[in-house]
């Protein structure tokens, strides 16, 4: 299997990625037999591989490799439960470590390897599985072997293999060197559901000691010998060009030891970061005006409501909105979201060492495969000579799986240039003003109510920036005979509710600013405007939000099943005290269904949010605590972008710079997030994305019951829920 994005059909990449999203992943296993020989480079030293996953040292401890990034989402806890479940080890002895970049860590069915799209535990459900058996397996045949006993005899528990006749044991650590030289067999049984000790547990996770006491490695805590920092003066604006600066007083600064221009800028190094970024600041480059001078969001947004009004492309059809006849009452709104950063806690940052071997890069990345290629054309390389060393990320929701792969390869350019291992760190407004937005989007919607309220006909039109269209991704999600980039209309294609016509158009034409995939990607617009809507819907019939929403959802039993879930654990219906209000949402997405009920008040005319309790159908929980974590991340994250999140620019430049005109949800004004897991034997579906899209959706519906004031644009603070209703 390649580690080339691009190399595999448009037809495979579509059947694979389409099962991604409806969580059909769990379905992949692993080739272990045919892989055993090229996995033994990856064993640390000192201990056997019995396969790319598992490895054993002479003491019994075993090192889990995953291929994943672990970015607080817990996929190392997770990967770890399922591996033990079936290696029937000590869960205490289990250490995780990040993979190297190699195909047999690519996303089973995919061939990359990377973190996102809320795949990990979809697709290594059964794969991580796989691995522990296909261990035991060897290390009962190893065994058998040493005892001289029939396999048939023997059985693992707690890191030993147990003869049952006589009860001798051997350790795993004296059986490992022996087990990892058989064959692997074709095949092993997993366990059934009913002997399942670890998963479904809500296992502590195997990395909060080291975050705790400050072990754990993120991308700005690699120290190498003799390493030197970097700061890179960009451009301005987007697209825009060098076309000179003076380096004199960059040099002059103590500490700074060279400045030399690169690709994306001019580059200042020095022997620590803050003498790095007074030479970055001393400079005046000088620039050419590029494709985005003149560009404002303001004007973009005017643009957008008009286009909103034209026929766009035909992205989902059913039925014939314009022939519908008998309808009581027509309903019409517009919606708008504004670009968001993914503003996360840890900057962008990337070491690299360049040696007589080749180069190590050393990053908190989502992308390892994709990043090894543009780091070795970077540095001129062969892509084997690149070793991608991937740290602990904080946080990423998209931003460190740039399909440019901008800030690995910037690094590379800067670093290529040296003898000394250069880190090239960005500061927070770098990162903010960097590039790479969630597009902003305008959203136009028509309804006809029949005489018993509900739609008989929805027709929603959207403009809005594609992510994937023009990355080596884009046979994963432009449909060939549109044009279009699925992102931009997924969420609303897929309507839940039993509506007989319905009509959706796109508009996704390119602008000069970068976007990508953000947290959750294009639900993060459709789920606000789509459920918003649905809220317009009930009211204007005159109905409760919550029975409105089932009654069109009799063929959807896991939306109903989030949604009753939520709402009772929400006391929907009850009576709140004085000044608070109730407001409901759910949404599909990455094959799992959450709902949520966010508990809204004004404080000094503004909105606070006091409680959201989320339900989500995910099939199997093979951690709850994770899910449940997950869950408040998510609503956090998305209450952020919901209250206060926006990116704007004027000439082309970003105006926002960090947390200080960024806002963010902080402590005090964070609600309480209770999570809740339907119980399903289903195939596990995603988590990390799906809890965000219903909460903008939620507290709007919310704020509109208490106030009686429709927010149609994001981000809420804009609204003036004070006024008087319409």
């Amino acid at each position: 299997m390649s580690a080339e994005p691009n190399a595999v059909s448009r037809r495979t990449l579509l059947k694979t990625a389409g099962a991604a999203a409806g969580g059909l992943l769990f379905g992949f296993t692993l080739p272990f037999a045919a892989v055993r020989g090229a996995v033994r480079a990856h064993a640390p030293a000192g201990a056997a591989a019995l396969n790319a996953f598992v490895h054993i040292r002479t003491d019994g401890s075993v090192t889990l490799l995953v291929g994943k990034s672990e970015m607080g989402q817990g996929v190392f806890t997770g990967y770890a439960q399922l591996l033990g479940e079936e290696l029937e080890v000590d869960w205490q002895t289990v250490r995780v470590e990040s993979a190297p970049a190699a195909p047999v860590y690519n996303v089973p069915g995919l061939p990359v390897q990377f973190t996102g799209g809320s795949m990990s535990v979809a697709s290594g459900f059964t794969a991580m599985r796989e691995a522990g058996a296909y261990a035991r397996s060897l290390l009962i045949a190893a065994a058998a072997e040493s005892l001289g006993v029939p396999v048939a005899e023997l059985h693992a528990e707690n890191g030993a293999v147990i003869h049952g006749a006589t009860g001798r044991r051997l350790g795993y650590g004296a059986l490992a060197a022996r087990a990892a030289q058989l064959p692997a067999p074709n095949a092993v049984a997993l366990k059934a559901p009913s002997e399942w000790k670890l998963i479904g547990k809500p296992l502590k996770r195997v990395d909060t000691r080291e975050k705790v006491n400050g072990r754990a490695g993120f991308g700005l805590d690699v120290r190498l010998k003799d390493l030197h920092f970097a700061m890179v003066s960009r451009a301005p604006s987007f697209g825009a060009k060098l076309a000179s600066f003076d380096a004199v007083p960059a040099k002059a600064v103590a500490g700074v030891v060279a400045v030399v221009e690169v690709p994306s800028g001019v580059a200042v190094i020095a022997t620590n970061t803050w003498a790095a970024r007074q030479g970055r600041d001393a400079l005046k480059p000088v620039w050419h005006d590029g494709p985005a001078t003149g560009f404002s969001s303001s004007a973009l947004a005017s643009e957008y409501a008009k286009r909103a009004a034209t026929p766009g492309t035909l992205a989902h059809s059913k039925g014939d909105v314009a022939a519908v006849a008998g309808g009581t009452q027509r309903l019409e709104a517009d919606y708008a979201t504004p670009y968001l950063a993914h503003a996360s806690m840890e900057p962008l940052n990337c070491t690299v060492a360049f040696t007589s071997e080749g180069c190590d890069v050393y990053a908190g990345t989502q992308m390892q495969s994709p990043d090894r290629l543009a780091a070795a054309a970077a540095a001129g390389l062969a892509p084997e000579k690149v070793r991608i060393h991937t740290t602990y990320l904080g946080g990423g929701f998209g931003r460190r799986a740039a399909a440019t792969s901008d800030f690995v390869r910037e690094a590379v350019s800067v670093a290529q240039k040296f003898t000394f291992p250069v880190m090239t760190v960005w500061s927070r407004e770098d990162d903010m003003r960097g590039g790479f937005y969630r597009p902003q989007s305008h959203s136009r919607f028509a309804a006809t109510l029949g005489a018993d309220g509900f739609p008989v006909a929805w027709s929603h039109t959207q403009v809005v920036q594609p992510v994937i269209k023009g990355t080596p991704f884009e046979a994963m999600a432009v449909d060939p005979k549109t044009g279009l980039d699925a992102t931009t209309h997924e969420g609303a294609s897929e309507l839940p509710y039993s509506i007989a016509n319905v009509r959706v158009e796109v508009h996704d034409d390119a602008k000069p600013v970068p976007v990508l995939w953000w947290r959750s990607v294009g639900h993060s617009n459709t789920g606000f405007v789509v459920e918003s809507f649905v809220d317009e819907c009930a009211h204007a019939a005159g109905k409760d939000p919550l029975a409105y929403r089932l009654a069109m959802l009799a063929d959807k039993p896991r939306h109903r099943a989030a949604l009753e879930l939520a709402a009772a654990k929400a006391g929907w219906g009850t009576p709140l005290p004085k000044g608070r209000a109730r407001g409901i949402a759910v949404h599909e997405s990455f094959g799992s269904v959450v709902a949520e009920v966010a508990e809204v008040s004004l404080e000094g005319g503004l909105p606070r949010v006091h409680r959201v309790v989320a339900a989500i159908h995910c099939g199997v929980a093979v951690n709850p605590n994770l899910i449940a974590q997950q869950l408040e991340s998510a609503v956090t994250y998305g209450l952020s972008a919901a209250l206060y999140g926006e990116i704007t620019l004027e000439d082309g430049r970003v105006q926002q710079s960090n947390f200080n005109d960024y806002e963010v949800v902080r402590q005090g004004a964070a609600p309480l997030v209770e999570a809740y897991i339907v119980p399903s034997a289903d195939a596990p579906t995603g988590v990390g994305e799906p809890g965000l899209p219903p909460v903008a959706a939620a507290t709007g519906n919310a704020l509109f019951a208490l106030t009686g004031i429709r927010a149609r644009r994001l981000p809420l603070k804009h609204t003036d829920f004070t006024a008087k209703p319409a």
